[in-house]
């Protein structure tokens, strides 16, 4: 065979699609099948670790039981202004006469304290002290959790405990139980107090 019959031939030959485009074109899928699957797994895995990173309470407008509640804690502003904010102390110790001398007392170290009262007649005794707050007095609620010797503090409860069910013009509310009524008043030395955060019951 001439070399000019050949020629057509090897032309043809290399028209046609080599094996080397399919080969890169099979690498490829196979790497982007790789990364997906090794993606899939650190999302998966990811999920997994928040979910069994422990389920977090949501606060609940239902009355706050201090003693199912958990303990974390919250920084107490050392540029906080003690007259910013109002306080009411409440009794419901059932020791007549303490939420007075917490008033007082208070009211000796800078606060702007109300005139004490006592709790609603659907609030229970209570034997553990908590600080309530208003949205935005959380600085304020933790300063007074921190004289009273680091008491648990806690969003407000709806309805308010006390025995009008109002507040007046405070925003923190210290609903006295029997662990500190009577007491002397804190020393105000620890930096970080306990923060009760709200369970809910079902």
């Amino acid at each position: 065979m001439s070399q000019e019959q050949s020629r057509p031939r090897r032309a043809a030959d290399e028209r046609r699609p080599s094996g080397g485009a399919t080969n890169i074109n099979s690498t490829l899928s196979i790497i982007i099948a790789v990364l997906a699957v090794l993606l899939g797994f650190f999302i998966l895995r990811d999920i997994r670790n928040d979910q069994t990173g422990g389920e977090t309470s949501t606060p609940t407008e239902e009355t706050i039981d201090p003693t199912q509640a958990t303990l974390a804690e919250v920084p107490v502003e050392t540029t906080l202004v003690k007259t910013a904010f109002k306080v009411q102390i409440t009794n419901a110790s059932g020791m007549s006469g303490t939420a007075g001398q917490l008033t007082t007392e208070l009211q000796g170290r800078g606060y702007i304290v109300q005139q004490a009262n006592n709790k609603s007649e659907i609030t229970p005794k209570q034997t553990v002290t908590v600080v309530y707050y208003l949205l935005g007095s959380e600085a304020g609620a933790a300063a007074i959790a921190n004289e009273l010797g680091g008491v648990g503090i806690a969003a407000m409860p709806e309805p308010i405990p006390t025995e009008s069910g109002k507040l007046g013009e405070a925003s923190v509310l210290v609903l006295l139980g029997t662990d500190i009524a009577g007491k002397p008043l804190g020393s105000g030395a620890a930096i970080v107090v306990p923060t009760v955060v709200p369970t809910t019951t079902g």
